[in-house]
């Protein structure tokens, strides 16, 4: 018998892909829409532990990362660097340029892809901040929803693995909540399970809220299956509550297509129990994902099968490709909550992926009988104590220094370190790649002042923890030292002395308009809506004034900038100075999809209801359209009082009346 070794490569991946696009220059002040907000009514009578992680550490914003919303619908063939750890049983591929996302994880002795495999690569706006794209599985750190590192770069290398053999490392540094992690992913030579080990730091001096959901993507065609008899489910109604496992409201959900509308059932796994679950087709094959016992957390995601679910599955992939659904493995009971790490403490698990059979008709039959019986094939096929051994094993090479570098992320990490001096043994961001948007803050960090812009451009990215704010107090007060400072002092609740910053800076500044579209938000935030009108139709004037070229720079700071101002336009009903704002947008802008959304609403306000219908009729796909909106459904019904046609029909919550 010919042993294959297992083996960590660097290979190629070509699919229809839409890049995520440039980042929006303006600071993200606001939350994004978050559609996982729990009506306050829906927290009486819940468990003492999930109600107060239910209000741990909300995020006020994305901050201090950037926005994702320039990318479109055109995908084009698109070489893609992927990582591919690989033995004789399994072969899993990677994106380090996607967050290190698991694209595939193929069974070779039967040819069976465990995971919903998506066919292209299509960013839509599911993440904290924005770009996001489904299949596979994704490592979520942050908060609750999609990490902002969804469609970003993480540091990968190759590193000796527990058995000898080798192994993938993956790490970054977590920006919302400041954190530094990693994910190993190790194959043992002809193991049927890629182990994946988890580790959570918290280098600094102060406790840190944890947030951390592993989703995996699997076709709907399965019947989900986990060690609970009841479950928590959340509507996107605003509403939490306790349900039987598996039939509830007359239909037996653990089959993801008997679910009309989006929906997530989070497991209530019993203390003590092994954590697990699993999702099987017709012939009782399928995947299982265990874990040690710290991930107590076990979710079905399901899209449903109403129009709005339908329409949102083409949308992440293409018409005429199988549905998927996502089982979830997380820190908490649910995704809503997150979990106090203490300070210079971690958290570290080990997650562990691969296949498992059991006879279709226990699969199938009654609740009880399935359950038992795909636990005991999994204890067949990975006993619990292996799985802890596992975990211990890895354990001893969490610190092992990484080799051979195989993708690089982010110069974030790298900055940090050198600002605390973090031991991290492990995960080493290197000064190798610090780039253009750390400069300025390497040179607060050395000078004590933050540099004044060589050219006019928009401003770059705002760090806005308490040590970069604190050095941001004491800087020279110069105008870009001002803006900056104000968007850690909004950052931190502080909205009264971020105005007063803001407006200082106003005062000297030569670039007016990052401080004037600040000034408007904050107007906007306090509901006076004409002020913030007047200020942001000022601060467009100043970036079209100022604006060099018609390069990618100041197209982009256009288009963002732009579309605000139109809509605070129209909300004080000041629909001239909306298309005036309109009028100036570059030609290429105008016609993006997002923007003939824009251009219907205006159209709209102008009263001319034939001129949206006509925008409709030609067709449009507003590329950035968010997780949970409901903006063309009720643009179409209020322009011609018609249902919404299925195209343009994305509600993932029951029609109301």
């Amino acid at each position: 018998m010919v042993i294959v070794k297992t083996t960590v490569r660097r290979d190629v991946l070509t699919l229809p892909a839409a890049a995520p696009g440039p980042e929006n220059p303006l600071p993200p002040l606001l939350p994004l829409r978050n559609v996982h907000t729990l009506d306050e009514r829906a927290k009486e009578g819940l468990p003492r532990d999930m109600a107060r992680q239910l209000g741990y550490a909300p995020l006020s914003s994305p901050l201090p990362t950037r926005v994702l919303d320039g990318y479109g619908r055109d995908r084009t063939d698109t070489d893609l660097d992927v990582i591919v750890v690989e033995n004789a049983r399994l072969r899993a591929t990677v994106l380090p340029g996607y967050g290190g996302r698991v694209h595939s994880l193929l069974h070779k002795p039967t040819g069976r892809e465990l995971l919903y495999r998506n066919p292209v690569l299509q960013p839509a706006a599911f993440a904290l901040n924005g770009a996001w794209t489904s299949g596979g599985i994704e490592w979520n750190i942050g908060a609750t929803g999609h990490t902002t590192l969804s469609c970003a770069p993480v540091h990968a290398a190759r590193v000796r693995a527990p058995d000898g053999g080798e192994m993938l490392r993956l790490w970054e540094w977590e920006r919302l909540r400041d954190l530094p992690f990693q994910v190993d992913l190790w194959l043992p030579e002809d193991s049927d399970f890629l182990h994946v080990g988890v580790r959570i730091r918290n280098p600094h001096e102060k406790p840190a809220p944890v947030y951390w959901w592993s989703n995996i993507a699997v076709p709907d065609e399965r019947r989900v299956l986990a060690p609970a008899d009841e479950a928590w489910h959340f509507a996107y109604t605003g509403a939490l509550r306790k349900v039987p496992v598996p039939e509830f409201e007359g239909a037996d959900r653990t089959y993801p297509r008997n679910s009309e509308h989006p929906a997530d059932y989070f497991y209530d796994v019993p203390g003590g129990a092994r954590r697990w679950i699993a999702a099987l087709d017709d012939e009782g094959h399928g995947l299982v994902q265990t874990s040690t016992d710290l991930p107590r957390g076990r979710k079905l995601f399901v899209w449903g099968t109403s129009p709005g679910g339908r329409r949102w599955q083409e949308w992440l992939t293409e018409p005429g490709t199988d549905g998927y659904a996502e089982i979830q493995s997380g820190l908490a009971r649910t995704q809503l909550e997150h979990v106090r790490l203490d300070a210079e403490a971690e958290f570290s698990w080990l997650e562990s992926y691969g296949p498992l059979s059991a006879p279709a008709d226990r699969v199938h039959g009654e609740w009880a009988g399935a359950r038992d019986e795909v636990a005991a094939r999994l204890a067949d096929a990975l006993p619990r104590e292996a799985v802890d051994a596992a975990h211990e094993a890895w354990l001893a090479s969490a610190d092992t220094e990484p080799g051979e570098t195989l993708a690089t992320g982010s110069g974030w990490g790298a900055l940090e370190v050198l600002r605390a001096g973090h031991k991290l043994p492990g995960t080493p961001f290197a000064e190798s790649t610090l780039g253009p948007d750390q400069a300025p803050w390497l040179e607060l960090l050395h000078t004590g002042a933050v540099p004044e812009p060589r050219k006019v451009a928009p401003p770059g990215p705002t760090l806005v923890a308490p040590h970069w704010r604190d050095m941001l107090e004491t800087a020279p007060a110069r105008p870009l030292a001002e803006y900056h400072l104000g968007v850690a002092q909004w950052h931190a609740g502080d909205r009264a002395q971020a105005v007063r910053s803001w407006e200082r800076g106003l005062e000297l500044a030569p670039s007016r308009w990052p401080l004037l579209r600040c000034l408007a938000v904050a107007d906007h935030a306090e509901g006076n809506t004409e002020r913030a009108a007047d200020r942001y139709a000022e601060a467009f004037d100043d970036l079209c004034q100022e604006r060099r070229d018609d390069g990618p720079v100041w197209t982009v700071a256009t288009a963002a900038l732009g579309r605000e101002a139109i809509t605070e336009l129209l909300a004080a009903h000041r629909t001239e100075a909306a298309r005036a704002v309109w009028d100036r947008l570059h030609e290429a802008t105008r016609a993006e999809g997002r923007f003939r959304l824009v251009e219907a609403q205006l159209l709209f306000a102008e009263g001319d209801m034939d001129g949206v219908r006509a925008v409709f009729d030609a067709g449009f796909e507003a590329s950035d359209l968010r997780e949970g909106a409901e903006t063309l459904g009720d643009l179409w019904a209020a322009a011609t009082g018609e249902a919404v046609p299925e195209r343009y029909d994305f509600r993932m919550r029951p029609t109301e009346g």
